[in-house]
């Protein structure tokens, strides 16, 4: 579980910045720079987070999961910008679903979310 998990997030998180989540910071009103920026800290520490743990322990990848959900669902709820708002509530819910899956040691879910959040996020920072 851990190498291609491991793999599939740092991917994810160097896809945040490639997507334009960074670059588009300084083009959006309100806090949405910030948020934007916040939201790709959260994910970089949380990849740095489950480098650490043990492929043989997925609770506590599901509970690192978790918190990422919370800190992204604290971040949409600082989002001035709707897009953005409802773009980070919707990844907040896909990180909370694949956390109690990969809290019982699949984790195909948390690799498509992590895959397919530069994008969704990227876009929503984008506008």
């Amino acid at each position: 579980m851990r190498y291609g998990v491991v793999r599939a997030l740092a991917g994810g998180v160097v896809m945040l910045g490639a997507s334009g989540l960074l670059g588009a910071c300084g083009a959006l009103g309100g806090n949405s720079g910030q948020v934007c920026t916040d939201t790709k800290k959260a994910f970089q520490q949380y990849v740095t987070q489950v480098r650490s743990v043990p492929a043989a322990e997925p609770a506590q990848w599901g509970q690192a999961t978790q918190r990422l959900a919370a800190r992204i669902d604290g971040l949409a709820k600082k989002a001035d910008d709707g897009t953005l708002k409802k773009a980070l509530e919707d990844e907040a819910r896909r990180l909370r679903s694949a956390a109690a899956t990969v809290g019982t040691g699949d984790a195909s879910q948390l690799s498509a979310v992590m895959n397919d959040a530069p994008v969704r996020i990227g876009k929503a920072c984008a506008q």
